[in-house]
């Protein structure tokens, strides 16, 4: 399915849904006609279990055309959210996981150049979290050198401990689009937080891919531009550890749990991997998209806090 968090131009309140013939339908209102009670939030529906998409599919095949009708809505009557506005944890970040993004940052950055061993991990906090057609914004007293990374991300779908690569994508939900913000000045002695944590830092969206829709995960193009300008293009293929792995590793690590968002890393074609150097700037439109999932647009905005 593809799922989203949304609300209707006149209102507030968040709402979950899913897109059906190119129009969004209610996940609740969907429940009514349907007489089987379904979730309003994202990370409700994640935790009810993947088994509930598999019924929804069912069901949707099994509803008669007229029946959307009275719940549907168009694209333009509705504002994306985030698809999970506010993860319960930090997003779990993984750096340097393609082998040219390594290359670059070794030139410009303080990284050695040699190939990790295992996945680097790092976080995002959840106040990082905006939606598609934002802000990003740019505290120009913490950066001047704001910069960019499109990725793939994972959502985790039911919990696990010690998960065995061959079983990893077992424990998946679905897919969306998040792009890293980095502010490349603000790293600590060589902790990223700062540098990674501000707020609106992970543009994520536009939906949310269940993972049946999904027929490799390894094997999706990505790019990113900048202005209407190309400046990263890969394929997942070129991960260093790909999705089993780093679950495999990371649930060795700690917890994986329902609603936990792994962004998987990002290709070459950073600004600081550059020459010269590029930065953003006020004003500045990104647009980073994933291959089967979509393309999230955000507008850099300048402030001086």
């Amino acid at each position: 399915m593809k799922l989203l968090t949304y609300t209707l131009k006149d209102q507030y309140e968040p709402r979950l849904g899913f897109i059906h013939n190119n129009q969004i339908i209610d996940m609740e209102d969907f429940g009514e006609i349907s007489n089987f009670p379904l979730p309003s939030s994202m990370l409700e529906l994640i935790d009810l279990g993947y088994e509930l998409v598999e019924e929804l599919n069912d069901m949707v095949a099994d509803t008669e055309p007229a029946f959307f009708e009275e719940i549907a809505y168009q694209m333009d009557e509705i504002t994306f959210l985030a698809p999970i506005m506010k993860p319960r944890k930090n997003i779990i970040g993984i750096g340097l996981n393609y082998t040219e993004h390594v290359a670059e940052s070794a030139r410009t950055l303080d990284t050695t150049g040699k190939l990790p061993q295992k996945p680097i991990i790092f976080s995002k906090p959840p106040t990082t979290v905006t939606a598609t057609n934002t802000e990003v914004i740019k505290n120009t007293k913490l950066t001047s050198q704001l910069d960019w990374e499109v990725e793939l991300a994972v959502v985790i779908g039911k919990k696990g401990k010690y998960v065995a690569k061959a079983d990893a994508l077992d424990y998946v939900f679905g897919y969306t689009v998040i792009n890293d913000i980095s502010a490349r000045d603000c790293r600590r002695e060589g902790q990223w937080i700062v540098s990674k944590g501000q707020d609106t830092f992970a543009p994520m969206g536009p939906i949310l891919v269940t993972k049946d829709e999904i027929k490799d995960p390894h094997n999706l193009d990505l790019y990113l531009k900048v202005n209407g300008v190309e400046k990263q293009r890969s394929n997942t293929k070129f991960m260093l550890f790909n999705i089993n792995e780093l679950i495999e590793d990371l649930s060795t690590v700690f917890t994986l749990e329902p609603g936990d968002i792994i962004a998987t890393g990002t290709p070459a074609g950073v600004g600081a991997g550059r020459n010269p150097q590029e930065w953003l700037y006020d004003g500045d439109v990104l647009e980073a998209t994933v291959e089967g999932i979509g393309t999230i647009r955000n507008t850099v905005r300048e402030v001086t806090i």
